[in-house]
């Protein structure tokens, strides 16, 4: 594995970069650390060059420069940045929860660097029937983060969503788990102050999307969920069938072996 850190207008952004192959760039979403996907990464990295980072103000990607609000588009610049750094021509890309919105919004405005997205449990909340309520889950975790601190607001969303935050590292765990988990800690207030807001009313470009080489993928432990209704509508708006991924909506870490060949075959 190589690593090394990529200089961005306002940030330094870290990533990782193991295989041989055409490049898969690999994005998480939320408050979450791409050493999640590292197994998923390994089992791939025989097939393609996986490239993996830290997205702008997480993890060990600081900012570089005083900061607002991160729109989707910031963080498909960033992604663009990597893959032109990374000297490949069109990239293959998989990414989940939030990570796949910045998928969809990368492929939207530079077609010509995407070979095929995997876009799994994009949270288009805007596009249910109920996005009013979403818009109010994001509202109220906001002004929970201002009164009471980061615990609060997650744990608001928790309720809502299903999707709960993961305590802090125990004893005994691998060296790499307990650095992941201490990481994923620290990144909810990144997570809370620049993008939530934003995120959360973010809709997909349908025009620029509908003939785009897409896969829109939900977990199929996910049925019926928030997560699973919001791919439906994304898959909706790009006229097209969703497709089933083994797991949940972190299936890619539960059962990597299988998750890795599900992605293969969505890729090629």
């Amino acid at each position: 594995m190589d690593t090394g850190m990529l200089d961005v207008p306002g940030a330094r952004l870290h990533y990782e970069v193991r295989g041989s192959g055409p490049v898969l760039l690999v994005m998480l979403g939320g408050s979450t650390d791409p050493a999640m996907a590292t197994p998923l990464a390994e089992l791939l990295s025989g097939r393609y060059t996986v490239l993996t980072y830290d997205r702008r103000g997480y993890s060990r990607s600081p900012l570089t420069a005083p900061s607002g609000e991160h729109p989707v588009a910031l963080h498909a610049d960033d992604a663009l940045r990597l893959l032109d750094a990374a000297g490949s021509g069109p990239a293959y890309v998989f990414a989940t929860h939030a990570g796949a919105l910045i998928g969809l919004d990368l492929l939207a405005r530079h077609p010509g660097r995407v070979r095929r997205l995997v876009a799994h449990e994009p949270p288009a909340f805007e596009l249910l029937p109920d996005a009013g309520r979403w818009r109010r889950m994001a509202d109220e975790a906001l002004a929970l983060f201002a009164r009471e601190g980061t615990g609060a607001a997650m744990r608001r969303m928790g309720e809502e969503t299903g999707l709960a935050a993961p305590g802090p590292p125990g004893p005994g765990l691998p060296a790499w788990i307990h650095d992941m988990l201490t990481r994923m800690a620290a990144n909810a207030d990144p997570n809370l102050r620049y993008e939530l807001r934003a995120f959360s009313r973010y809709v997909p470009d349908a025009a620029a999307l509908r003939d785009a080489p897409a896969v829109v993928a939900y977990g199929a432990g996910d049925l019926g969920t928030v997560f699973h209704r919001a791919t439906l509508a994304v898959a909706g708006l790009l006229g097209r069938e969703a497709v089933e991924l083994p797991g949940d909506h972190v299936g890619y870490l539960r059962d990597p072996a299988a998750f890795a060949e599900a992605l293969h075959a969505c890729l090629v």
